[in-house]
């Protein structure tokens, strides 16, 4: 029984994963390790100028090199020549007389018989281009002195608008007032398994695609139209993929493009797996945003007015940018009951990498904005930093500050007293500050921060918030299930066997979740959003429930008892009035088997209707939404700057918890990502649009030893329209450590911290300004 007084056979408890095993022992199938008969080997050769026309593009040389099948240009296109699943600036071959928009863009695909001599060949494509002044910085490109695609660079301007949002008025009741400015910069995904794709002519002599990704319908898309076929001849398996963290959303379709093509001119067999070098350059990043906030509070600290201006930085091409975007305006207010907001948020093009989907999408980068600004009012106002976020947190029958109305119960407030009670918080702030009274040169910090994320796509993606199942019981009692969305390390595959498990009886071990496939499944829309467990969950749900009546209907026919009396049990079907009476789940599966009796089902959730005003930003942005607190201490040495991570207490509002296991993993795993944003990992470009971070040498992540101690509180805020009221846990991991870490920093120097990640030159730099 759970806390909430509820029996579950399967729901919250901790069992193994359901590909463990093959993960621990190496025999899962990464795209790498297939092969097929008369294949050939792609390479990418690209602009490699920031800003320009191009004029001519050369393969001869190229097309002459040991081992090269052929070279295809933007003549081999047969279809549409873009891609980008939202927004379509993105040649899938640049032609003559085409923009380019920064260094690697496309400008041939080269096929050879090994993957060496391909990149060999692709380094000889020559291209004659005019080369045109670039931008990369993000105020100078909103001034539009030099334009990159179409007649400004402002591909996106969101906005919210609560109560009093005029700039003049909504801060005249306030008792004080602050400002700030914060910066956000890149983040890479460092996901364990480069990209990568196969694309073959199959046996009905259509296309098939296999490759690491979140989404296999945008590459089923992508595909069809760049080759001009119907997407019914675009069938896409996503094989097992070794990490994404959002980019393995849209990106795979720019590699899977490639390969179709030369599977289409050549037919053969193309494979193109990047190594990690070319992955860093061609792939898109978390977007660096400047954010300037103004708040009014009153003189106890409730917020009465926030004020938010940010620009995101969306590089050479739209890709996910206006999705990213918005979901950076409906958050960057905070997690918080505000009565007058005004947020303007803006996407703008540069010469450099384009950025896209990274967990948290747009969040982590506002959250550091606006939390900081509540560390610095309550430090002005002397209250209790979990205080004020205490009496600020939403509730049920309060309004999000995009005006949406809360009417189930959720966890927000009691992941903030569950954290100030697991953390002893009073005394851990004065062991801290006895800590620093007595060491001059390391000093300890408190960081807190308080968010809450919208799941799934939202208001504005809700023609994609839709997602399926198919679910089968064998002859032998084992169950097989499809699910459109995707397994990249998160755990998906063990919760939706849990769910199954549930309501079926069957034990999970006797339960298979196969890789996802266009060609079982409808589009069920990306991996992405903290959406797998409220969207793939349900449609398992709905799907075995279809089941459960026919193996019910079965059960009773065979105990010689009304269908109503039968009760699942584990592993098999009783009667309620005679427990004794029983039979098993393998002799009911049986019996069906020998009745003609058909066990499978589909199930299908779409989400329910969101009411949002574009124009203001104003409504239901998301069907629900997660909550955290996060706790964090830090220890700094005012010398070196070295920062060091030693605990972390961290609440989450996760509806309801059916992967335990999974759960504790992605909070770990999610916040130590948010440290790698909040201290390590910096990406540079040179002055030609050329990323000089390279690889692992030249960009640090968090490894084991940075690993700090966790305490975790999970809360159970059951959500009515989540699979046992479950919601979602992926990206609300990561998006509160940021903004922990940066207020525990500024907090342990006495200074405060304006830009992530907090490099050892800025916090130097920091640490000695007067």
């Amino acid at each position: 029984m759970n806390k909430n007084g509820i029996n579950f056979k399967a729901v919250g408890k901790r069992v193994n994963r359901l590909e463990g095993k093959e993960k621990v022992c190496g025999t899962s199938k990464y795209i790498k390790d297939l092969e097929f008969e008369d294949m050939v080997y792609v390479a990418i050769a690209t602009a490699n100028v920031a800003h320009g026309i191009l004029k001519s593009i050369n393969v001869e040389e190229a097309k002459a090199s040991k081992g090269v099948v052929d070279v295809l240009t933007y003549e081999d296109v047969p279809g549409k020549n873009e891609m980008g699943d939202v927004v379509a600036d993105y040649p899938a071959l640049l032609k003559p007389g085409d923009k380019i928009a920064y260094v690697g863009d496309y400008v041939a695909f080269v096929a050879a018989e090994s993957p060496e001599l391909a990149r060999q060949a692709a380094k000889k494509v020559r291209i004659d281009y005019k080369e045109l002044p670039p931008v990369f910085d993000i105020d100078e490109a909103m001034r539009d002195k030099i334009v990159i695609h179409g007649d400004t660079n402002i591909k996106t301007h969101y906005v919210v608008k609560k109560g009093e949002y005029d700039p003049e008025k909504m801060f005249e009741n306030c008792d004080l007032v602050l400002e700030g400015e914060f910066f956000a910069d890149y983040q890479e995904q460092a996901y364990l398994e480069p990209q990568g794709v196969i694309a073959i002519i199959d046996l009905n002599n259509t296309f098939t695609v296999y490759g690491s990704m979140q989404c296999p319908y945008y590459v089923q898309n992508g595909v069809a139209e760049v080759l001009g076929i119907p997407y019914s001849d675009v069938r896409v398996i996503q094989t097992e993929t070794g990490g994404a963290f959002g980019g393995k959303e849209d990106v795979p379709t720019y590699f899977a493009v490639p390969a179709a093509l030369v599977a289409n001119k050549l037919k053969r067999p193309a494979k193109l797996c990047l190594d990690r070098e070319e992955d860093l350059q061609l792939t898109s990043k978390r977007h660096p945003i400047k954010s300037r906030y103004k708040v009014g509070v009153t003189d106890y600290g409730r917020i009465r007015a926030l004020r938010c201006e940010a620009i995101g930085d969306m590089g050479g091409h739209g890709t996910l940018s206006p999705i990213v975007l918005w979901r950076s305006v409906v958050h960057a207010a905070g997690a918080y009951d505000i009565k007058n907001v005004s947020v303007d948020v803006y996407g703008v093009y540069t010469n450099k990498v384009p950025c896209g989907a990274y967990r948290g999408f747009g969040s982590p980068q506002v959250f550091f904005g606006v939390e900081s600004m509540m560390d610095q009012i309550a430090q002005e106002l002397k209250i209790d930093r979990l205080h004020i976020r205490q009496i600020n947190a939403l509730e049920k029958g309060k309004t999000t500050p995009t005006g949406h109305l809360l009417n189930e119960d959720i966890g927000a407030k009691e992941t903030i007293t569950k954290i100030r009670e697991r953390s002893d918080w009073e005394q851990l702030q004065k062991e801290v500050d006895d800590f620093n009274k007595n060491h001059k040169y390391v000093k300890r910090g408190l960081g807190v921060s308080h968010i809450h994320y919208g799941v799934a796509l939202g208001a504005m993606g809700q023609r994609l918030d839709a997602s399926g199942a198919f679910v089968q019981v064998f002859k032998d009692g084992t169950i097989g299930i499809q699910i459109g969305g995707t397994e990249m390390g998160q755990g998906a595959k063990t919760t939706m066997a849990l769910i199954a498990s549930e309501i079926l009886g069957q034990d999970i071990s006797k339960i298979r979740v196969y890789q996802p496939d266009t060609a079982f499944v409808p589009d069920s829309g990306p991996t992405v959003a903290s959406r797998t467990t409220l969207f793939s969950g349900n449609a398992v749900k709905l799907a075995c429930e279809q089941l459960l009546i026919k193996m019910k209907t079965v059960a009773a026919g065979h105990l010689n008892v009304p269908k109503e009396n039968i009760v699942v049990g584990e592993k098999c079907f009783y009667d309620h009035d005679n427990p004794d009476a029983c039979i098993s789940f393998h002799e009911v599966a049986q019996m069906s088997d020998t009745e003609n009796e058909g066990l499978s089902a589909t199930g299908w959730f779409k989400t329910p209707k969101l009411h949002w005003d574009v124009e203001k930003g104003f409504g239901e942005a998301y069907v629900t939404y997660s909550f955290a607190t996060n706790v964090v201490l830090v220890e700094v040495d005012m010398l070196t700057a070295h920062v060091q991570v030693l605990k972390v207490f961290a609440g989450h509002d996760v509806g309801r918890a059916i992967n335990l296991d999974g759960i504790y993993g992605q909070v770990q795993g999610g916040f130590v990502q948010g440290m790698g944003y909040a201290l390590y990992e910096v990406l540079k470009h040179d002055d030609k649009g050329h990323l000089l971070t390279t690889n692992f040498n030249t960009l640090t992540i968090p490894t084991i030893q940075e690993m700090p101690e966790f305490e975790i509180e999970i809360v159970e805020a059951p959500f009515s329209k989540g699979p046992f009221g479950a919601k979602g846990i992926g990206e609300p991991s990561l998006i509160p450590a940021p903004a922990a870490i940066a207020n525990a920093v500024s907090h342990a120097i006495g200074k405060r911290i304006t830009q992530i990640p907090i490099t050892k030159d800025y916090l130097l730099k920091v640490i000695s300004e007067s």
